[in-house]
């Protein structure tokens, strides 16, 4: 064999196990009862829930629970999914910036008893300009 031939192949075996290492990383989009199947069938891998945060009549959001002084890593608040469960989600790092503003909400992490452990947030905020694309924001829990 020529020297390109095993180069070849040795760029192919790398390649597959590149696919084959991030294809198990891949997390799911789920709703919340979906979340609850998994955690008692015992699944441990992230999954991603989209929401949207709720709010009261007059816009204000509710169930919203941080207090830097007392935990600033401790940050609780109430997601309601496409299908209108609503859940509560624990993010174990400060609140994020500008969440208050955010439309929608991917929380990223696991169901653990009756709440969500959250380990990242994905925000969608309102854009200035609705013919452009919405503008993304990601924060990450710090691991303890």
């Amino acid at each position: 064999m020529k020297k390109i031939h095993i180069f070849g192949l040795i760029v192919i075996a790398m390649a597959i196990g590149i696919i084959v290492s991030t294809a198990g990383d891949a997390s799911t989009y789920v709703d919340f009862a979906q979340a609850d199947e998994m955690a008692k069938e015992g699944e441990t891998k992230a999954i991603h829930v989209v929401g949207k945060l709720k709010k009261d009549a007059a816009g204000q959001i509710v169930g919203m629970k941080y207090d830097p002084v007392m935990d600033a890593n401790h940050f609780e608040f109430v997601l309601v999914d496409n299908n209108n469960r609503e859940q509560k989600v624990i993010y174990s790092s400060p609140k994020p910036q500008d969440f208050d503003k955010s439309e929608q909400v991917v929380v990223i992490g696991s169901m653990q008893g009756n709440h969500f452990a959250c380990e990242k947030i994905l925000m969608k905020c309102p854009s200035k300009y609705e013919n452009e694309k919405p503008e993304f924001k990601e924060a990450t829990a710090k691991k303890v």
